[in-house]
């Protein structure tokens, strides 16, 4: 006998039907089903209470014994089921495929939004966590996720354009915002860790730079690993190629800062690419000097010249003036102060070398960026600074403002909306922000082969994209992705052992994490099946001495 459970619609109404049948063979041998009982009208408490007996029918007895009766918590499975949920709505698991390569992949990225870390800790993760048991994972250890790194980099460029064609199925966009960014190393045998401009301040440090590019919304598209002395310009191509060839776009408009797209990177564009980027102070003030542009165009709103078919939006923020002028006043204060304590120094010891006083009154003027307008000098032991109001009214005449420039022409984009395209490029800082240092830690990076540090970047993107999607969905409420994941994760099995029957079912979740699944739209199941992977790590945890 069994439990015959069906769903039924019939209009805007849905029934649920229950039937105890049973199956039997009829006189010429083949198997019939009869209906024995109708169990419609019992809870659904009752009807699972039937399933599990039939189920269990021959251990029946034991089962009714406490005794036999064994609990204890699991794994924690709200974190990764929410998780794994997300990014199957998202097409990450579709775009990444379903061997077992693309299934170690997957747990890289979420154990990455989980709890930031090493491939090391990836599996210590996966040890605690129902990863393997979602992703159906026979068995793990560190070094099968260094080698999927290296998958991950073979085919980064086909995953990419699955995911592209996932989220523009019909409509595909046409601008996107490009931005480059440094991250540094640990130790010196990674082979494309080099030394460059550094953005993280870490001095003495070898690093890489990470070229993003992301669609309108600022939802990374594509990502790029280049050798850490690599110029910003230089990265263009690539992500030009990635337009033009992978995803098959056309008529593009490529947002970009003023260090980026500049004449060579311009000119070098497709003749179907267009683009958006801003131009330099020094640039600028040419303008002027050439009576291009008047000073007086500088406003808090937009302003538009037109030269040789190029657009020119001007437009002057008196917040940020207003933070510039705070910045040099208190510039000012700081080189001040301290020539009051180096004179103070000279007039109680008479031995000591004013020049080398003065030398040093002078290096910190230079270092806060201020000898355009100010300057140092002795008179009898005495340093005095001298402020020049008119290179000062000069140097801050320019405060806050900014130009962009542009060759999409204005049937396509007013003023305004250029204007708004270039600012847009915040998403891809904030991006980098995230990526970087505030929740998924692509730095430091401890890999060393070319083909880990890519993959090692691209799961960070792919990650990227999960957490995004957590925080518009979790936006209305008062609580961070990551505290939220934490909540999810609270959440654990409850592993039922009845005789030699074992049983994992998840219990419901409390009054927060069950509004953090409704509002990401994310039912966790009444159990899962009892499996048992192989997750072990190579390495031995490192014993540590406490004082």
């Amino acid at each position: 006998m069994y439990v015959d459970s069906a769903t039924i619609k019939r209009g805007n109404k849905t029934y649920h039907r229950h039937l105890l049948r049973e199956s039997y063979r009829d006189e010429n041998g083949r198997v019939q089903h009869r209906t024995v009982l109708n169990l419609s009208g019992c809870t659904e408490a009752e009807v699972a209470a039937l399933k599990l007996a039939f189920k269990h029918k021959d251990k029946l007895v034991s089962m009714l014994s406490l005794d036999s009766i064994e609990t204890k918590l699991g794994k924690r499975v709200g974190a990764a089921w929410a998780l794994s949920e997300v990014a199957k709505r998202i097409g990450i698991t579709a775009a990444l495929g379903n061997d077992r390569q693309a299934k170690l992949a997957l747990l890289q990225v979420l154990a990455r939004v989980i709890d930031q870390g090493s491939r090391l800790s990836a599996v210590r993760l996966a040890e605690s966590h129902v990863l393997c048991e979602i992703l159906d994972i026979d068995k793990l250890d560190e070094d099968d996720l260094y080698d999927n790194l290296a998958w991950l980099a073979k085919e980064q460029e086909k995953i990419e354009k699955k995911l592209f064609t996932e989220r523009f199925p019909n409509d595909v966009p046409t601008l996107f915002l490009y931005d480059v960014t440094s991250t540094y190393l640990e130790g010196e045998c990674n082979a494309l860790g080099a030394y460059g401009y550094n953005r993280d301040r870490k001095k003495g440090k070898l690093q890489i730079v990470v070229g993003l590019l992301t669609g309108p919304d600022g939802l990374p598209v594509a990502i790029r690993v280049f050798e850490g002395n690599t110029n910003d310009t230089k990265t263009v191509s690539e992500q030009v190629r990635i337009l033009a060839e992978s995803f098959g776009v056309k008529d593009v408009t490529l947002v970009g800062d003023r260090g980026m797209l500049k004449g060579p990177q311009i000119d070098a564009l497709p003749d179907d690419f267009r683009y958006v980027t801003a131009i330099t102070k020094p640039e600028i003030r040419k303008m002027l000097d050439d009576d291009v542009i008047q000073f007086e165009l500088f406003t808090d709103r937009v302003c538009e010249v037109t030269v040789d078919d190029i657009r020119y939006v001007l437009r002057r923020n008196p917040i940020r003036a207003a933070e510039m002028q705070a910045s040099r006043a208190s510039k000012l204060v700081a080189i001040e102060a301290f020539v009051v304590e180096q004179t103070k120094y000279l007039a109680e010891h008479p031995k000591a070398d004013a020049e080398k006083a003065l030398a040093r009154v002078s290096a910190k003027i230079a270092r806060l960026k201020a000898s355009d307008w100010l300057s140092a000098s002795l008179n009898d032991r005495v340093i005095v600074v001298e402020k020049d109001d008119v290179a000062l009214a000069n140097t801050a005449l320019l405060d806050g403002c900014y130009t962009i420039k542009s060759d999409v022409p204005k049937a396509f984009a007013n003023a305004q909306t250029l204007h708004d395209r270039y600012c847009d490029l915040e998403n891809v800082e904030r991006a980098f922000r995230t990526a970087k240092s505030t929740h998924l830690e692509l730095r430091p990076v401890f890999v060393h082969k070319e083909s880990s540090t890519r993959g090692h970047v691209f799961v960070v993107m792919l990650a990227l994209l999960v957490q995004r999607e957590l925080e518009r969905c979790w936006r209305e409420l008062n609580i961070t992705v990551e505290e939220g994941i934490d909540e999810l994760g609270a959440i654990a099995t409850l592993e039922i052992t009845i005789g030699d029957t074992i049983i994992n079912t998840i219990p419901k979740p409390g009054h927060r994490a069950a509004i953090l699944l409704d509002k990401a739209s994310i039912s966790l199941p009444s159990a899962l099946p009892a499996k048992n992977p192989n997750v072990h790590t190579k390495k031995k945890l490192a014993k540590t001495k406490t004082k």
